[in-house]
């Protein structure tokens, strides 16, 4: 393709709002909060209506440049072709030179849907909510959500020996920033309140080295188990709602 009808149809698409997506080679220099050139090779770019841009390579998923929504693309055409990206703040500058192009396509694309996520961290909370016993019998719910300094509680709760216990839940194997997390909370509720506080790390597997941290700071683990399907997720062994302590008032 040359490059008289490649920058047609990327100025084109910048003019329509539509996404263009470009193949060739290329190299590409990077100039803002730091520096960096890319020499040549077959790249992918991609350029969205909202001034996002990508340089994609042959693999991986993430691009090897790019920068984020707002950016001001142009073209110029010289020996080659340039595709410039801009932005103000941060100030900088991606520019794309092409020695080649095999593809310049533009497409109008219309998308409002939102991504839905079925197992979500609020999901699973909103699910525990329903029935704490899974965790351990006895346990009642007081708040979901509740904010101390640094984070969220995910679920404040009250065991049947009256005292306060923190559950933190996580969707995926707990680590060291789990635990650092969840004791971080209790901490600060039993400075804060002057109880005893207990707390509770609710994930489908742990690390050896966050487990041995947990039960060093005398903080407990459950195992979450759960299945995600379409349009839900389900913990096993969940049982109907039970009452919240504003029921027992």
């Amino acid at each position: 393709m040359d490059f008289l009808s490649a920058k047609s149809v990327i100025d084109s698409a910048l003019d329509k709002g539509f996404l263009c997506v470009v193949v060739g080679n290329c190299s590409v220099k990077y100039f803002g909060r730091a520096a960096s050139k890319l020499s040549e090779g077959d790249r992918l770019l991609v350029i969205k209506p909202d001034g996002t841009f990508l340089v994609h390579q042959r693999s991986k998923m993430t691009a090897i440049n790019y920068q984020g929504p707002g950016a001001r693309v142009s073209t110029q055409l010289a020996e080659n072709l340039v595709v410039t990206a801009r932005r103000e703040k941060p100030k900088e500058e991606i520019v794309v030179s092409f020695n080649s192009v095999q593809f310049a396509g533009a497409f109008e694309m219309h998308d409002d849907s939102k991504l839905k996520v079925f197992g979500s961290e609020r999901q699973l909370s909103d699910l525990l909510m329903q029935d704490l016993h899974l965790i351990e019998k006895g346990l009642v719910p007081i708040k979901q959500e509740s904010d101390v300094k640094k984070g969220t509680i995910d679920i404040l709760a009250e065991d049947s020996k009256k005292r306060l216990v923190v559950i933190e839940l996580k969707r995926r194997t707990a680590g060291l920033d789990a635990v650092t997390q969840l004791n971080r909370y209790a901490r600060e509720l039993r400075e804060r309140k002057g109880v005893q506080v207990r707390g509770i790390l609710c994930s489908p597997s742990i690390t050896p080295n966050a487990l041995a941290m947990l039960e060093k700071e005398g903080l407990e683990y459950f195992k979450l188990d759960y299945e995600v399907s379409n349009p839900s997720a389900k913990i096993k062994g969940l049982q109907k709602k039970q009452k919240g302590l504003e029921d027992y008032c």
